[in-house]
C-alpha cells in the first residue's frame, strides 16, 4: 500500500450521474521532529523524503549550516492502533549543541511579527548573502520550468492535491522535484536534498514552485543561498519586500510566456524577439 496516496469512497454529483465510487487522495500525516530526544516541531506532510525534508528545515530555521551537522536522523518507534510502526517521529542528533530556535515553529499565516522585523530577521540570520547578478537566467528557460515541474508531479497526476517544488539550472535543467501536502514542505525537502548534494549555497540555483510565494517560501530560499524564485500564482505583499530587501528574483504569474517580476529584474535576460515574456 502506498504511503503516499490513500483510497476513500465518495459520492459524485455530475447534472448526468450521482454515482458512489472510490477516490484517490493524497495522504496527510503529521512528523514529529526532534532534537536529541526533544520534540521541536509537528509539521502535517505527505510521507517520503522526510530525511531532506528535516534537513531543509533545520537549515531554514538556521539551526544547521550543512549536512555534516547531521550525525544521524532515525525514525522513532511510534505505532498505530495495529501495531505498526507509523514513522512519523523522526529524532535527529546533531554534531554540536545547539542555540535555543529564533521563534516559533507554529505554522501560520498569522505569525505576530510586522513586517520590518520579520525582513529584518531573516536579513541577520542567513549565512549565505545573495551575490549580485548571479545567476542570468533567460525568459525561454524560466518560461518552461513550470512545465517541466508539472510533468514530475506524479503524485498530483493521481490525486490533484498536492505542491511542487523543483530546483533548476539557470540553463533550466531540472534537478531535484518534490512534492508535498504544504508548500513549504516541498520547498524544504528540495532545499535538504541540495544541502545533502553539497549544493548550498545555492547561488546557481532557480527554485520553481506550484502555487503562490508566500514570505516563508522567500525566507527558505534566502537561508539556501537561491538567487531566484518562479511560482506559478502570485506573491504576497511581505514576500515581495523580502525579495528586494534580500536582493533575490521574485517572479510570479510564471504562467506559458508570460511573467510578472517583481525584484532584481536584471537577474532575467529577454532573447532577442521574446520581449513579449517580460509582462
Amino acid at each position: 500500500m502506498s504511503r503516499v496516496t490513500a483510497r476513500r469512497r465518495m459520492r459524485r454529483i455530475t447534472p448526468d450521474a450521482d454515482i458512489q465510487r472510490p477516490d484517490t487522495l493524497a495522504v496527510e500525516e503529521p512528523l514529529e521532529i526532534r532534537i536529541g530526544g526533544q520534540s521541536l516541531t509537528v509539521t502535517m506532510r505527505t510521507p517520503g523524503d522526510d530525511i531532506d525534508l528535516v534537513h531543509g528545515f533545520l537549515m531554514s530555521e538556521d539551526i544547521i549550516r550543512s549536512a555534516e551537522d547531521i550525525v544521524a536522523a532515525r525514525y522513532c518507534a511510534g505505532t498505530d492502533d495495529q501495531g505498526r510502526n507509523t514513522y512519523n517521529v523522526l529524532d535527529v542528533t546533531l554534531r554540536t549543541p545547539v542555540r535555543a530556535p529564533a521563534r516559533s515553529f507554529l505554522t501560520t499565516g498569522a505569525c505576530g511579527l510586522c513586517g520590518k522585523t520579520a525582513l529584518d530577521e531573516v536579513r541577520t540570520r542567513t549565512r549565505f548573502p545573495l551575490p549580485p547578478g548571479v545567476p542570468g537566467v533567460d525568459t525561454r528557460a524560466l518560461a518552461a520550468m513550470p512545465g517541466m515541474l508539472r510533468d514530475r508531479q506524479s503524485v498530483f497526476d493521481a490525486t490533484g492535491g498536492l505542491h511542487a517544488a523543483g530546483l533548476f539550472t539557470a540553463e533550466g535543467r531540472p534537478l531535484a522535484v518534490r512534492e508535498d501536502i504544504g508548500r513549504h514542505n516541498a520547498v524544504d525537502k528540495v532545499i535538504g536534498w541540495a544541502l545533502r548534494e553539497s549544493r548550498v549555497p545555492a547561488h546557481d540555483l532557480v527554485l520553481i514552485v506550484s502555487g503562490r510565494a508566500s514570505f516563508e517560501l522567500v525566507q527558505k530560499a534566502v537561508m539556501a543561498g537561491i538567487p531566484m524564485l518562479g511560482a506559478v500564482s502570485a506573491p504576497s505583499s511581505l514576500a515581495v519586500d523580502l525579495a528586494i530587501d534580500a536582493g533575490l528574483c521574485l517572479v510570479g504569474f510564471l504562467r506559458g510566456d508570460t511573467m510578472n517580476v517583481y525584484s532584481v529584474p536584471e537577474r532575467i535576460r529577454v532573447e532577442p524577439g521574446a520581449d513579449s515574456l517580460l509582462a
